[in-house]
């Protein structure tokens, strides 16, 4: 089934073949069509499915005849968690919709505002923004919602781990009342569908991935190894294993720093990317990044979403995540757009519970692998439900007993 079966003009097709992707991926094959029904949809999907295209070309396709757009409006408002995917969104806005005349912006904290206010006075077809810089942008009559047609709630659950409900409810109270509304997440847990009542009614639901399965093109596999042998053990697979590139999620700033540090005393060239950076500094990285410049990153959970590289060849978990679904967000940066991809975890004693939780979450044991020279002292037992956090056997119960009916 080709895009342009789907109901998209020549133009975005177009666009979109460009970019190299002829066939539609499942999430985008069942949200197009509806979209472009005008319904409102909540539509679940596993990281790298393709979901920002699906809603991105039908709001492009519906929007290519309004008429323009007066000054400080815009016609299509997509909320997201952070800066990083803010900017990632309204790149393929542009890209998708670089064979048509509409505008877009990306609009985030964490710099001067006034440009962005500026963008504004000529009106905005279709706006991403993050939660707070929005209601400031609204507090200050920089911008009205007057003439907005649709909301994108993107990268839901994320929303709710950051706590930005009560931006959410805010935004959505000063809205039209008529008006399309889209909400994409990875999973639909009870809180996500809690948020999707608030502003969703009568909706269309589509899950497309079940809960147990994860990336199917990605080799997961783990190390178990002392802590203080971690930043040794990297150094070595990097240059042993003659590596490219690699995405090293670690859990705090400082460790970020510290890691950095540690590789380019042994000749590893890296940087780390995390909330203590600024904006720009934060954007550059990204840019030599994905230009293949930077070929090594170590980023904390900020960069989890934020980053989308068809071509990204691996994911080192040098630190677990304490959550389960992040595991899965973190993995899901590399094999992307039918890639194949790698991921890595050094798994220490303390991550024991971390990794229950995990296999748990994934419904399979992750391969493990000894290295020579870095064999762990202190042992880390095979995964155990009983020793999952409770809230993991909880969701794993429910997974067995959905799975049964």
């Amino acid at each position: 089934m080709p895009f342009s079966t789907l109901g998209l003009s020549d133009p975005i097709v177009k666009a979109v073949a460009e970019q190299g992707y002829l066939i539609p991926t499942p999430i985008q094959q069942q949200a197009i069509p509806v979209i472009l029904a005008g319904k409102d949809l909540i539509a679940a999907a596993q990281t790298g499915t393709g979901k920002t295209a699906s809603f991105v070309l039908p709001i492009l396709q519906n929007l290519l005849d309004a008429p323009a757009v007066r000054a400080k409006r815009i016609r299509a408002l997509i909320l997201t968690p952070t800066r990083e995917l803010a900017i990632q969104v309204e790149a393929n806005v542009a890209l998708y919709g670089k064979h048509v005349h509409l505008t877009s912006m990306a609009m985030y904290g964490g710099v001067d505002g006034e440009p962005q206010k500026q963008r504004l006075i000529e009106g905005i077809d279709i706006l991403v923004a993050t939660p707070g810089r929005l209601l400031d942008m609204y507090t200050s009559r920089a911008i009205h919602f007057d003439e907005l047609e649709v909301l994108v709630i993107d990268e839901a659950d994320r929303m709710l781990d950051m706590g930005f409900i009560a931006d959410i409810n805010k935004i959505v109270e000063r809205l039209p009342l008529k008006r399309q509304n889209l909400l994409f997440s990875a999973t639909l847990s009870d809180q996500v569908r809690f948020l999707a009542r608030t502003a969703i009614e009568n909706a269309v639901e589509i899950a497309i991935a079940p809960d147990t399965t994860t990336m199917p093109k990605i080799d997961q596999w783990l190390v178990t190894v002392d802590k203080e042998n971690k930043s040794a053990l990297l150094s070595h697979l990097i240059s042993g294993n003659q590596w490219q590139q690699a995405l090293i999620f670690i859990e705090t700033k400082r460790g970020a720093a510290k890691l950095v540090s540690q590789l380019e005393k042994r000749g590893i060239k890296a940087e780390a990317i995390h909330s203590g950076r600024s904006q720009a500094v934060r954007a550059q990285l990204l840019d030599d990044f994905k230009a293949g410049e930077l070929h090594f990153m170590v980023a904390t959970g900020i960069a989890a979403r934020g980053i989308d590289i068809d071509d990204l060849q691996r994911v080192v978990n040098y630190d677990l995540p304490d959550d389960a679904d992040d595991y899965v967000h973190r993995i899901g940066r590399t094999g992307r757009a039918g890639a194949s991809g790698e991921a890595i975890s050094f798994v220490s004693r303390d991550d024991f519970k971390n990794l229950c939780a995990i296999e748990n979450r994934l419904g399979e044991f992750i391969t493990r692998k000894e290295i020579a020279g870095f064999a762990a002292k202190l042992e880390v037992p095979a995964s155990n439900a009983a020793h999952a956090p409770k809230k993991a056997q909880d969701s794993r119960r429910k997974r067995i007993k959905s799975s049964r009916s």
